[in-house]
């Protein structure tokens, strides 16, 4: 018997994750913070997250004939969610030890994606207005198509759209 994956942040809809508004005269925004490979850590927007589930990865189905960086699927809220080992994609190390893992469900275009990390480390607070545009000099370049862009502590945001519609693995999704 197949269970739904136990959720580490829970919403009521699906609506994207907000928690508590900023202010109105900000410009800040929320963005979550995870390790990306060993020793770097990305941030993605909040406004774009529905759910951070944990999984069992006993609990994933494999896709066969399947990029590597695709874990599978699994069954969320009654629909059946893709799993994409984010660090593998962004050409980090595959992930290896445990057995559970954190998936950011990310919601685009009505499109719901499971990003698995190692974990989630935070929720910060940053000017996305400083945001530098992405370069290849500052970037590896399998990570580059998926960066949005560094902010001046030289923390990188990630490019929510552009992961889910990677062609790599859109192209079996159909």
């Amino acid at each position: 018997m197949q269970t739904e994956p136990k959720s580490v942040l829970t919403v009521t809809s699906l609506e994207p994750l907000e928690l508590d508004p900023l202010p109105p005269e900000t410009n800040l925004s929320k963005l979550l913070c995870f390790p990306l490979g060993l020793q770097d850590s990305a941030l993605l927007p909040l406004k774009q997250i529905a759910e951070i589930i944990r999984v069992n990865l006993v609990e994933i189905l494999p896709v066969p004939e399947m990029p590597s960086c695709i874990l599978g699927i699994c069954n969320w809220r009654g629909e059946m969610l893709w799993l994409l080992d984010l660090n593998h994609l962004v050409g980090y190390p595959v992930l290896t030890t445990g057995v559970t893992r954190i998936a950011i469900v990310v919601m685009v275009n009505e499109q719901a994606v499971g990003l698995v990390v190692p974990q989630v480390d935070d929720i910060e607070l940053h000017d996305l207005q400083q945001l530098q545009k992405a370069s290849a000099g500052l970037f590896p370049p399998k990570l580059l198509p998926f960066v949005l862009g560094a902010l001046p502590n030289g923390k990188t945001v990630l490019d929510v759209t552009a992961i889910t519609q990677c062609p790599l693995w859109q192209r079996h999704q159909k």
